[in-house]
């Protein structure tokens, strides 16, 4: 007589399939790839039809849009592997693996975590899974080897992680009540995708093919529908039938499936049915739930032609005809599903609608930072363009293939060869423009991001002059206006000897000019008797006092880092080592139940609905390029900072505007 299987084991059993990788068909080459598609479809063009658009492409905008929500909305694993404590990875090598038991539970998309990661564990995590409360790390499943002790599953890791490594933070693709878009824009694909991955729900159209666009993940939620926790709206859908419109073809929007694989081939088999190509985002890759490849391989001949092809991003891409009609299966993550879209659906779409291929342009410019990369992958990675001192300067934007915001605040793309490691700084590259070619922005503002500064960019709008904000930290500013490669950079460090703000970063060439005053503080959930009713110091001693009090901290060379230390007072309580670039991201971990205290301004605070307990004011000023100041877009910034309905517009978010010279 069997004896029934209690909970656990199949939580064990669900443990063990999430560790084991399922590998890709076959890796190729790109034009490889293209050609075996290319072979076995009809690329003659359709008859001319007569349909609707979504309503919003096309359309220009009547006022400024902001986010009411961060993207992605919480800390989330980059890629499949398994949640820990980067410092229990210390030491780990070939000839000394470190052993972790896994703990019962497998995060996977969609689907909160609930089990803490103690010291010496390890959970399994799913790409997108939201990161567990004690992890700070994430290594890959590639780099782990699935072993068995005492009866339970666990892992043997052979190389040390970095605190942070493959984690996506919240709010480091978009941070809540950022302007998104402003007004006198024309939505186009990417901005429509900016718009629903914020939860906004949003045209005559050309004779077009007609694509099915299907999402997929349990993690999905329609825009417009209130986003529950470890859901992230579904921007791909949206991104997809935007960008399928501008290729030529007719949109057909099934919508988002959970991870459910009757449902989901019931729904191709429909889309099949009833239109000329079909294109699915997510479940192509390795981890568990991926579904999508395993159900497009059954629908018909010839089926699957490609599964795994050599670039980055969009190494997961599955291209599949059934029965003479195109499939197409693209990653999940937005820049992989975009990337991989018009390499390879978006000219069979034109070519069915009788338009001619697309014609690149390119420039040339100079790459002004060290660009790692992985051999064996042509990688495409995303820039934003500025004019330097000796010509065009191509900065890598660096948000991820995670980052919805990546394509549309891109101008261009740059390719490193797969078999190079690395792009030197200084070296010269081919960059090919996305969309027309915009003329260059009046300003270029490089270093630290605050809401405040949107209020100062929007009044430049106002008088008619173009900004382009890049976010690289006070210290990547720094570093951009001593290279001559913006006009304004935003800082706020501390320095440690004085404890002045900014005056210490001053060098020739570089003037201060003073902009707000921010205040810091202690911040926590409300009611957390810890924290309530006491001067942050008193809450700080309390906090460190309780080994189960865990923090979040900020990314080393930050102002708030800086600052962070000092309360410290070398101290390194557990959570330290958890370091997000941004104040939403600590909020939202706090938020969240994945910390419970950090150090972040007064207005994230508020936004997010946590405790604030004052600790010191920030200077949040600007280092100008001296040799730019009578540049009238610089002299409008200027007279910005001195216009008193900027400046009232400065205090209702919170913050104290500096006297100007």
């Amino acid at each position: 007589m069997n004896k029934p299987r209690k909970p656990m084991d199949a939580l064990i059993d669900a443990v063990r399939q999430a560790a084991r990788q399922e590998q890709f068909l076959e890796v190729i080459s790109a034009e490889d790839a293209r050609a075996r598609f290319h072979k076995h479809l009809d690329l003659a063009p359709l008859g001319p039809q007569s349909v609707a658009l979504a309503a919003s492409l096309g359309r220009v905008l009547t006022r400024d849009i902001a986010a009411a929500v961060d993207a992605p909305p919480f800390d989330r694993a980059s890629v499949d592997g398994f949640a820990l404590r980067a410092a229990d990875s210390i030491g780990a090598a070939d000839h000394a693996p470190r052993r972790l038991p896994l703990n019962a539970e497998v995060i996977a998309c969609g689907h909160a975590p609930a089990i803490e990661v103690a010291p010496g564990t390890a959970t399994a995590i799913a790409t997108g899974g939201v990161v567990p409360r004690g992890a700070d790390a994430i290594v890959m499943v590639e780099h782990t080897e699935l072993i068995e002790e005492a009866g339970r599953p666990a892992i043997e890791l052979r190389r040390a992680l970095a605190p942070g490594q493959f984690i996506a933070y919240a709010g480091s693709d978009i941070a809540r009540g950022e302007t998104l878009l402003r007004r006198g824009v024309r939505i186009g694909s990417r901005e429509i995708g900016m718009l629903a991955a914020c939860g906004l729900a949003a045209v005559d159209v050309v004779q077009q093919p007609k694509v099915a666009v299907l999402s997929t993940g349990d993690e999905l939620v329609p825009p417009g529908e209130p986003l529950r926790p470890a859901g992230v709206y579904d921007s791909n859908g949206a991104i997809l039938a935007a960008a399928i419109a501008e290729a030529g073809g007719e949109a057909v929007p099934f919508g988002a499936f959970p991870d459910d694989e009757a449902a989901l081939e019931k729904a191709v088999r429909q889309a099949l049915q009833q239109c000329d190509m079909v294109v699915l985002s997510g479940g192509t890759s390795k981890g568990a739930g991926d579904l999508s490849h395993r159900i497009v391989s059954k629908l018909g001949a010839p089926g699957v032609l490609v599964h795994g092809v050599a670039l980055k991003p969009g190494k997961p891409l599955c291209l599949a005809v059934i029965d003479g009609k195109p499939v197409a299966v693209l990653p999940g993550f937005p820049t992989s599903a975009i990337f991989t879209f018009h390499a390879f659906v978006a000219p069979v779409i034109r070519a069915r609608a009788g338009l001619p291929p697309e014609a690149a342009e390119t420039i040339e410019a100079r790459v002004p930072v060290r660009i790692a990369s992985e051999m064996g992958r042509k990688e495409f990675v995303l820039v934003a363009l500025v004019g330097g001192e000796d010509g065009t300067v191509a900065f890598p934007t660096g948000k991820g293939s995670g980052a919805v915001t990546s394509f549309s605040q891109a101008d261009g793309f740059l390719e490193i060869d797969a078999l190079a490691t690395a792009l030197d700084a200084g070296a010269a590259a081919r960059v090919t423009l996305i969309g027309s070619a915009a003329r260059p922005p009046d300003l270029v503002i490089m270093g630290s991001h605050d809401i405040a500064l949107d209020v100062v960019v929007g009044a430049l709008a106002e008088r008619g002059f173009s900004a382009r904000t890049i976010a690289v930290g006070s210290m990547g500013g720094v570093a951009a206006a001593g290279r001559g490669e913006c006009d304004i950079a935003p800082v706020h460090l501390i320095d440690p000897d004085s404890g002045e703000y900014n005056k210490h970063l001053l060098s020739p060439g570089l003037s201060l000019l003073p902009g707000w005053r921010r205040m810091q503080g202690v911040i926590y959930r409300a009611g957390d008797k810890r924290f309530a009713g006491r001067k942050a110091k008193a809450a700080i001693a309390a906090a460190l006092a309780d080994p189960a009090c865990l923090m979040v901290n900020r990314n080393a060379g930050s102002g708030t880092r800086v600052l962070v230390d000092r309360l410290l007072s070398g101290t390194r309580p557990p959570g330290y080592a958890n370091q997000p670039k941004s104040h939403n991201a600590v909020a939202a971990a706090i938020a969240q139940g994945r910390a419970d205290w950090g150090v972040a301004i007064e207005p994230v605070a508020k936004l997010y609905g946590l405790g604030f307990l004052m600790v010191a004011p920030e200077h949040y000023d600007f280092l100008l390029v001296e040799s730019r100041r009578e540049r009238p877009a610089v002299q409008a910034f200027l007279a910005a900072l001195k216009d008193e309905n900027v400046r009232q517009r400065i205090r209702t978010l919170g913050m104290q505007p500096a006297e100007q010279q």
